[in-house]
């Protein structure tokens, strides 16, 4: 088994300490003892690990090693367990000894806790930013405040983060053992990559007055043509990129009902076996036609959680 309990970007050994967020005098007192979590919007949200340690702990900096001026786009993130407060702003990224630049796709199954926790909120909170400079309500420009939770203009306006739920599911025809088959596709807006083809769980937003279990339903059917049965809910995990939280599920269906792509969406589809997948993970070549390997989800995915769920036998038994 994986033995994984929880998506890789759902976990956090942060408290959020909402209530001090309006709290000037408790805000600038706190970042005189700051830790903060430096991010780079330039460089899609990158920050710093060391690299002489494993799991690559992030690089935390004090008020003092930052640009002037840092402070009046703090973000608060939280408190650590010691009380410590943690911000993050949006600067460009030092130059420092026995660092290197990382993204949360790329490192975000390799932190700690601790780690992930404070990386995806900074992320989600610092591309929600950037994506609302302006009010939805009246076209003025909007102004950080309450430490970075919410947006306001010169009228007064506020707005605050917004996150789009989406829903992820792992198709499988729930069969026991190495011949249990799952279906997986391949996003047609994916790019190609000689030699290989990336396959993963389908997914799709939830729409307006839509509950995410309908969401499966319409979603699978639209893609692949495939209708579901025993939806069952797993877990979720935020995917700020740049801002969705992914509601993962597991779902039967019968492998013998033919799949029928929508070629807008789905370039290819197939079902495959708990041996491929198995071998896949391992590193052994699978092959998927047209000369391509099997590439899977990566593994800050909830895409990849769910596949883990389905081969390590973890599938929950429908309530």
């Amino acid at each position: 088994m994986s033995g994984e309990a929880a998506p890789p970007l759902a976990r956090s050994t942060l408290d959020r300490a909402a209530h001090h967020r309006t709290d000037p005098a408790w805000l600038a007192e706190a970042w005189l003892r700051a830790r903060v979590l430096v991010l780079d919007s330039t460089a899609e949200g990158s920050t710093l690990v060391r690299t002489d340690a494993t799991p690559p702990p992030l690089v935390l900096l004090g008020p003092d090693d930052l640009p002037a001026g840092s402070e009046a786009g703090a973000m608060f993130l939280g408190l650590e367990p010691d009380g410590g407060p943690v911000f993050a702003v949006d600067v460009p990224l030092p130059a420092l000894p026995g660092t290197r630049a990382v993204g949360l796709r790329e490192i975000g199954h390799l932190l700690s806790d601790r780690d992930a926790g404070l990386f995806t909120t900074a992320l989600a909170l610092l591309n929600w930013h950037v994506r609302h400079g302006y009010s939805a309500a009246t076209g003025a420009p909007t102004q950080m405040d309450e430490a970075g939770w919410s947006r306001i203009d010169r009228n007064g306006e506020r707005v605050w983060p917004r996150t789009d739920p989406a829903m992820i599911v792992l198709v499988h025809d729930g069969v026991a053992g190495p011949d249990g088959r799952c279906l997986l596709g391949n996003n047609a807006a994916w790019p190609g990559i000689p030699g290989e083809r990336r396959f993963s769980c389908l997914a799709g937003y939830v729409e307006p007055g839509e509950s995410a279990e309908a969401a499966v339903l319409r979603e699978v059917h639209e893609e692949v043509g495939v209708g579901v049965e025993t939806i069952t809910y797993v877990g979720s995990q935020a995917w700020p990129f740049p801002g969705s939280l992914m509601l993962g599920f597991l779902a039967t269906a019968d492998p013998e009902t033919p799949v029928r792509l929508d070629p807008a969406e789905i370039a290819y589809a197939r079902w495959f076996s708990r041996q491929e997948i198995g071998a896949a993970l391992a590193g052994r070549t699978v092959d998927v036609g047209g000369g391509a390997r099997l590439v899977l989800p990566p593994a800050s995915s909830i895409a990849l959680f769910l596949i883990h769920r389905w081969l390590d036998g973890w599938v929950d038994t429908p309530r």
